[in-house]
């Protein structure tokens, strides 16, 4: 059976977690993701001993750690057997209990300053960003479309390249097992966060890095969003066949981006590197990448038409080299 593993192994989980402060870290990570210093702060211990427990906990397999620059970030496991034994050992703690309830009181205060610097950081930019949105059909709109092209599901993970403010994987969280959403800005990371926190999805976390060489093996992934991304890019083809990389076989790629248009102020101002891209343009990157190009979806604005492509993984093993080619 695949739920069952050697009593050493299990033995050497327990004994990780067998400890009051480790206990404590395990209920935090489950609610939220922390860096050592949100965690130093919450429990009211050391740097250096908060990090020998969180060391333990991760070589058990019961929390995971990721980079993003110089921070590290920690949350409850995802998956695989030290998944299952950690959410299990938080479900049977009970959360009246008085130092859990303190804990979680600090947590929230974390929380908030967080929140509170997100809004610092959306409200400085937030006119931008509506200014680009008049230009074109309503967002929801686009969504919907996105919504639809992906399908039915359900989807065991989802990956959103380029998640920006994390509102995609808002909409898509309820089709996903597990939804994840990579940037390379820690700012625009820490506006996703704490939008996915007043939302509590619990299914979705986000990630640092870079589109072009992403922290994932191959194949791991159902369904994959690039979402107003490639306009931003020195090499979109890249972007698309690094996308096509994580796709498992049958699983789906989908692009949104704006047709061509000569708005200026869009390079000058808002750093876009492409004005548009033709429809033929996006299809045949997919092709290269060792996908099947599905049927484009149109949908016009004023001045800006907004494109959604899509492709499925057939199998085929990509060419790297003649999508750079082509994206020259």
């Amino acid at each position: 059976m695949t739920d069952l593993e050697p009593l050493d192994l299990l033995l050497e989980r327990l004994r990780a977690a067998a400890e009051e402060t480790r206990l404590r870290l395990l209920v935090l990570c489950a609610d939220s993701e922390l860096t050592v210093s949100d965690l130093t702060a919450i429990l009211g211990q050391s740097q250096p001993r908060v990090s020998r427990h969180l060391k333990v906990l991760c070589d058990a397999g019961l929390l995971e750690r990721f980079r993003e620059g110089s921070w590290a970030f920690f949350r409850l496991s995802q998956r695989g057997l030290g998944a299952t034994l950690a959410r299990g050992l938080v479900e049977r703690l009970s959360l009246q209990d008085a130092q859990i309830q303190l804990d979680l009181e600090r947590l929230h205060t974390v929380k908030q300053a967080r929140s509170e610097s997100a809004a610092r950081y959306f409200d400085e930019n937030a006119a931008d960003w509506d200014r680009i949105r008049t230009l074109h059909v309503a967002e929801n709109e686009v969504e919907a479309a996105v919504v639809a092209r992906l399908g039915a599901g359900p989807f065991g993970d989802i990956l959103d390249i380029g998640t920006g403010t994390g509102r995609l994987l808002e909409v898509l969280a309820p089709k996903a097992e597990r939804a994840i959403g990579l940037d390379l800005s820690r700012e625009m990371l820490a506006l996703a966060r704490t939008n996915l926190d007043k939302a509590g999805l619990k299914n979705c976390s986000v990630r640092q890095g870079d589109l072009y060489a992403l922290p994932f093996p191959a194949q791991s992934f159902d369904a994959v969003t690039l979402h107003q991304v490639l306009h931003y890019l020195e090499d979109p083809a890249g972007a698309v066949t690094e996308a096509a990389r994580v796709l498992r076989p049958g699983g789906r790629l989908v692009v949104v981006d704006f047709a061509p248009h000569d708005l200026e102020e869009l390079r000058d101002r808002h750093a876009h590197r492409r004005l548009g891209f033709p429809q033929g343009d996006v299809d045949t990157w997919c092709q290269v990448a060792g996908l099947e190009p599905e049927p484009s979806q149109v949908l016009p604005g004023k001045p800006l038409t907004v494109i959604l492509w899509s492709a499925r993984h057939t199998g085929t093993a990509s060419n790297r080299s003649s999508a750079l080619e082509l994206s020259r």
